[in-house]
C-alpha cells in the first residue's frame, strides 16, 4: 500500500467544538534505518505494527504496511525491544 501524505494548515481552533473523544496513544520505534521505519503503537486497547518505507523525493508518498496485533504483543515489544524513546500522546 502507498501512503499519500496530506498536510493542512489549521488557522483556527473551531475544530475543537467537534472533538468529543480522546484516545491514548503510546508508540515506539524498533529501528533507526533511514530506508524504513518499524513502529509499534498502542491506540486505546488495540496494538499495531507498522512498516513505512522511504519517502519519494517530493516527500508526498511512501510504502506503508500496517497490521493489528494484540495489546499483549504490542506491550511486550514496547517494553523490551524499542530502540528510540517511547512517545505518549492523548
Amino acid at each position: 500500500m502507498i501512503e499519500i501524505e496530506r498536510k493542512f494548515l489549521v488557522t483556527s481552533e473551531d475544530f475543537k467544538i467537534e472533538s468529543f473523544k480522546q484516545t491514548r496513544i503510546i508508540q515506539g520505534f524498533l529501528n533507526t534505518d533511514s530506508n524504513r521505519t518499524v513502529r509499534v503503537r498502542l491506540k486505546g486497547e488495540k496494538g499495531f505494527i507498522t512498516v513505512k518505507g522511504k519517502s519519494t523525493d517530493d516527500g508526498l508518498k511512501r510504502f506503508e504496511w500496517e497490521k493489528e496485533i494484540s495489546k499483549t504483543d504490542a506491550e511486550a515489544v514496547s517494553y523490551t525491544h524499542l530502540t528510540l524513546p517511547t512517545i505518549y500522546s492523548v
